[in-house]
């Protein structure tokens, strides 16, 4: 797709310089560390000194950089590899409950390291951002991110994702919106100034499968994005809970509905009724592709189950009134007494999880009136898959809300009886995932593995020779 307008004229884009020589590979210098291969996720102070020790072995292929700071002043980090003519950008830490993105980015840039003629060979210089919310991060991480081999219940005790106003991919809009963040502001920045022809916004999810979400169609993408799944043994979700208004290209694939057609892409309204322009679709006015695609932490084999069901509209019935009466069982948990007062440190997961109690309605709406009409012909709840996955999801929001307002009590808890009672719901909705859902523990190293080769064969789709990105 042609980029409109001019290219800005930055020191990151250069688009009248002749294409540079190969790059040549390694030599025997400093030797890479291995990071990677521990099999956990890093924190984003690990992150950050891996992607030292990398450019440090590899000076002339790589350079690491800031390119802003987040609300709280804390550096946002840009590595950059090759020298190619096209740009690419990764996205990684977006949200804070999903740790596999950096790691995913991180294990990318290895493979660069080693060898750098794959860049080469798409003519292009990769960008990640290693994390686009530190600030998210830093309290999700506050208790480490030592992930190998955790249960459900050890991942939820610590669990925290943003508040819907705060989660940097989504700009507000309307009349009344407040100033973006400025993390927000620094991914824009950057979608203007680099242009890329492909961006990949990498995340993950608790319990479920795979799926990927396409800003337009790809031709052969979904064939080769389900072929990876299968061949590192990861479920594809059926129908995604996420994307309800996409188009749905077969079982786990999602491409923005209308894109064909070349129409502006509409703001989106959440659960919480917060209106925003997604950064994926903010880049379509520079021509460029973004690639969503989801890694689950924890498998659950039946959303990928593509068998017809016989009642649909009962089982999204059941499903909502999980979803609802789950969330009263938490307003339970909190008590009539007056509400104790949330520490400062602590008051991002009060926030938070009191704003997903309050998302259930929308979403039970959202539900009830879906109509499959122009976006595949897939129906909520019409496969065993897809009503697994909304079994999933409407016990996976009361149990974040759970979670947080949990860690919001504290240790020793301003509420003890509060604090206990939100205990055994956060233990026994865990449990219940782990046993009714089958969830199973994916390696890190499988979960790196899907981002990193999801990115590389879509890089190739759509930057390799005869495409409409190769000429770019």
């Amino acid at each position: 797709m042609a980029a409109t307008g001019p290219a800005p004229a930055t020191a990151l884009r250069e688009p009248t310089a002749p294409s540079p020589a190969p790059t040549p590979a390694p030599g025997p210098g400093v030797p890479l560390p291995h990071l990677t291969a521990a099999g956990i996720y890093p924190t984003t102070g690990e992150l950050v000194r891996y992607a030292e020790a990398l450019t440090a072995a590899r000076p002339g292929l790589l350079r690491l950089s800031t390119v802003g700071t987040s609300r709280a002043g804390r550096p946002l980090w840009l590595l950059s590899a090759g020298h190619g003519r096209r740009h690419v950008l990764t996205v990684a830490g977006a949200h804070s409950n999903e740790p596999v993105g950096g790691a995913s980015a991180i294990r990318l840039a290895e493979r660069f390291a080693l060898d750098p003629a794959q860049l080469d060979a798409l003519d292009c210089t990769w960008h990640f951002l290693l994390c686009l919310d530190p600030d998210g991060m830093s309290l999700a991480e506050r208790h480490g991110r030592a992930f190998r081999g955790w249960r459900v219940e050890r991942y939820y005790r610590h669990f925290y994702r943003q508040e819907f106003t705060c989660q940097p991919e989504f700009r507000p809009t309307g009349t009344r919106a407040r100033a973006p963040l400025p993390e927000s502001d620094v991914l824009v920045g950057l979608l203007d100034e680099l242009r890329p022809a492909v961006q990949f916004s990498l995340h993950g999810i608790e319990v479920g499968g795979t799926f990927l979400q396409l800003t337009r169609e790809v031709s052969g993408a979904a064939r080769t994005f389900r072929e990876l799944a299968g061949n590192l043994r990861i479920p594809v979700e059926h129908r995604p809970f996420d994307g309800v208004d996409w188009f749905v290209e077969g079982p786990g694939v999602l491409v923005l509905s209308g894109t064909e057609a070349g129409t502006e892409p509409s703001d989106e309204r959440d659960a919480s009724g917060f209106l925003s322009e997604v950064t994926w679709t903010y880049a379509m006015r520079h021509g460029t592709v973004t690639a969503v695609i989801e890694a689950p932490m924890w498998a659950a084999d039946a959303v990928g189950d593509p068998r017809r069901t016989a009642a649909p509209e009962e089982h999204i019935a059941r499903v909502s009134r999980t979803l609802l009466q789950r969330g009263e069982q938490v307003e339970a948990a909190l008590g009539t007494a007056p509400r104790p007062r949330v520490p400062d440190g602590l008051l991002p997961y009060d926030a938070a999880g009191r704003e997903l109690l309050g998302v259930g309605p929308a979403i039970v709406h959202t539900w009830k009136s879906y109509l499959a009409d122009g976006l595949g012909g897939v129906g909520l709840a019409t496969t065993v898959g897809n009503s697994v996955s909304l079994d999933i999801a409407a016990r996976r929001i009361p149990l974040r809300a759970a979670a947080m307002l949990r860690q919001a009590l504290g240790d020793p808890p301003a509420d003890p009886a509060a604090a206990s009672a939100l205990d055994d719901l956060v233990r026994r909705w865990c449990r219940e995932l782990e046993t009714s859902f089958g969830a199973r523990w994916l390696p890190v190293r499988r979960q790196t593995a899907l981002h990193a080769h999801a990115m590389l064969r879509l890089a190739g789709l759509l930057l390799g020779p005869g495409t409409r990105e190769g000429a770019r």
